[in-house]
């Protein structure tokens, strides 16, 4: 029997090649054509969203997902520490255009940069949503600190839901390995922890909600629940309420360089109470990154903050 042939720009193509050809280029276009446009359901109702491009970023955990799933945002808002840009995206977003503050954000800066997509947050961003509505279709996220709720959200927003699977199986793979060790290196597992962000007049506790919580009860750390206390965190500014944090070990997060923030953080370290806790008494006192613990709020940063306990631990870091 003769082998079926026909043209094809000029080709001679056999026919069971052209059928493979244009089930792909067919199967390419019906893919690109179903996601060309979608709802998608967010803090602030459902978006009539399109293929996107031109993504600009309103918070910061919202940065670190969009350069976690390989897009290059038009506009991104200053970081709150080493700024304009934490040290960890510089890499990726050199050369990308600022916006202004996280708190308030330039709407005439926005509308210059002709974005496809604008992703902020309802906690930060409510009372400016039609504005940034009318510029281009906008998302937000509930909150800055859930990051994998920001990264679905990211992910959804601009067709990148398969490698955000991708990333999420990485990221779970990782966490149980690190879970494995630590078991080992911690004889009384599961370990209570307590986040302690030192600020220049008081404390504050980072529960199990925050972004630093998120992560350490990933893994398996049990994060106290101070009566009454819901959401990220608690402010303390009475040492009488140092028995709040007791834990097997404390992750300190000096939340700037200001000798205050130090003066204050000595303060509550020489007292009496301080020292009876178990994490000071049993020498479980880390000194935590700010900008991966507290600011990043995303998966790229929390990847960093295993790299960091695992230092901390002495874990082996190859093998996670």
């Amino acid at each position: 029997m003769r082998n079926r042939r026909m043209e094809l720009f000029g080709k001679v193509i056999p026919v069971p090649c052209l059928v493979i050809f244009w089930s792909l280029f067919f199967g390419f276009f019906a893919c690109s054509e179903a996601w060309a446009e979608q709802q998608v359901t967010h803090a602030m109702g459902t978006t009539r969203v399109q293929k996107t491009v031109r993504v600009v970023t309103l918070f910061q955990g919202a940065t670190d997902s969009v350069v976690a799933l390989g897009i290059r945002p038009v506009g991104v808002v200053d970081s709150w520490a080493e700024k304009p840009t934490y040290r960890y995206l510089r890499s990726s977003l050199q050369g990308v255009a600022h916006v202004g503050l996280e708190t308030q954000p330039n709407l005439e800066v926005i509308a210059a940069l002709q974005p496809d997509l604008i992703i902020g947050a309802r906690s930060r961003h409510e009372k400016i949503y039609s504005q940034l509505s009318a510029i281009a279709p906008t998302v937000f996220a509930d909150n800055v600190y859930d990051f994998e709720h920001t990264l679905d959200l990211v992910a959804e927003a601009t067709g990148r839901e398969q490698e955000k699977a991708q990333l999420w199986h990485q990221w779970q793979a990782r966490v149980t390995a690190f879970r494995s060790q630590l078991k080992k290196h911690i004889p009384d597992w599961p370990a209570t922890a307590s986040v302690i962000d030192v600020r220049s007049d008081h404390l504050r506790l980072y529960l199990q909600q925050s972004f630093a919580g998120t992560v350490l009860t990933s893994i398996g750390f049990q994060l106290p629940h101070p009566a009454g206390a819901s959401g990220w965190g608690v402010k303390l500014k009475s040492k009488e309420a140092l028995p709040t944090l007791n834990a097997d070990v404390f992750f300190v997060i000096l939340h700037s360089d200001a000798p205050a923030v130090r003066q204050n953080y000595q303060s509550w370290r020489l007292h009496p109470l301080w020292k009876i806790l178990k994490a000071p008494k049993h020498h479980q006192v880390y000194l935590a990154d700010r900008t991966s613990w507290l600011l990043s709020g995303g998966i790229l940063g929390a990847n960093l903050m295993l790299g960091q306990l695992s230092e901390m631990y002495h874990l082996n870091s190859s093998a996670l």
